[in-house]
């Protein structure tokens, strides 16, 4: 079957060919990933960061350290996950992707932070939904990611529950929504499915699709098939023939 989505990105991955998918996908994934959990860059700021290696200066404002770096670092990851996006999903990849995230981050070098590993510390979602204690982390996903795999053909829906156990888990002491939003990303890749960003826009419908997820799963898989039409559309700009690939 073909997979004209992921060959598009791959091969303009490889030329750094400016302007297209790949170039584009880059951009507003990291923006609004990023965005969606509180970087002051702006698109603009986004743009000039990933197209030239620095960062283009608006006023007086002040951007912290982390927000650049770990702005930096998603382009990284988003590339990390290319190259491993046909291997089965794995705790090992998850936790790498945790690792490129916050590699060189302040955040990062706090002693309890566990950089690329699961959390040492309670964390909830938000100020009240409480998520997997530490202890009990490393269990629970082994069995999400064991039933997620266990799925003969994994489609769009599937796909999203996978996101709700993995943010309900909360299984590191942050970074938990980036690295989810690009598993999504990546499973769409593998399985056929039209991939989608999750934009900055409709954050809270977002979240509260997740924080509802167990009693109206179709509040949160309409925001995300919303932004797959987004994705859909860009695809269509660029021409690249989707038809073989899942669309919600």
């Amino acid at each position: 079957m073909s997979n004209n989505i992921y060959d598009t990105l791959i091969k303009e991955k490889k030329y750094n060919y400016k302007g297209g998918l790949y170039h584009n996908t880059q951009i507003g994934f990291a923006y609004n990933s990023e965005k969606l959990e509180g970087s002051s860059l702006t698109e603009r700021q986004t743009r000039y960061l990933f197209e030239t290696r620095s960062l283009l200066t608006e006023g007086e404002s002040l951007v912290p350290k982390d927000h650049i770096t770990t702005m930096d670092n998603h382009f990284v990851l988003f590339n990390y996950m290319l190259d491993t996006a046909m291997e089965p999903l794995s705790e090992d990849i998850i936790k790498e992707y945790h690792r490129i995230l916050y590699m060189g981050t302040d955040e990062g070098r706090e002693k309890d932070f566990a950089i690329g590993d699961y959390k040492k510390i309670s964390n909830t979602i938000g100020y009240f939904i409480e998520t997997t204690e530490p202890q009990n982390v490393e269990t629970e996903m082994k069995r999400l990611v064991s039933s997620y795999n266990a799925i003969e053909k994994i489609g769009f829906n599937d796909v999203v529950d996978f996101h709700y156990g993995f943010e309900k888990i909360h299984p590191f002491q942050n970074g938990n929504g980036r690295v989810g939003r690009m598993i999504m990303f990546r499973e769409c890749l593998r399985n056929h499915i039209i991939p989608f960003v999750i934009t900055n826009d409709v954050k809270r419908f977002y979240t509260l699709g997740l924080d509802n997820y167990a009693k109206n799963p179709q509040q949160l898989r309409e925001t995300c098939a919303m932004c797959q039409d987004s994705y859909f559309d860009m695809c269509h700009k660029f021409g690249i023939d989707v038809s073989g690939q899942e669309r919600k």
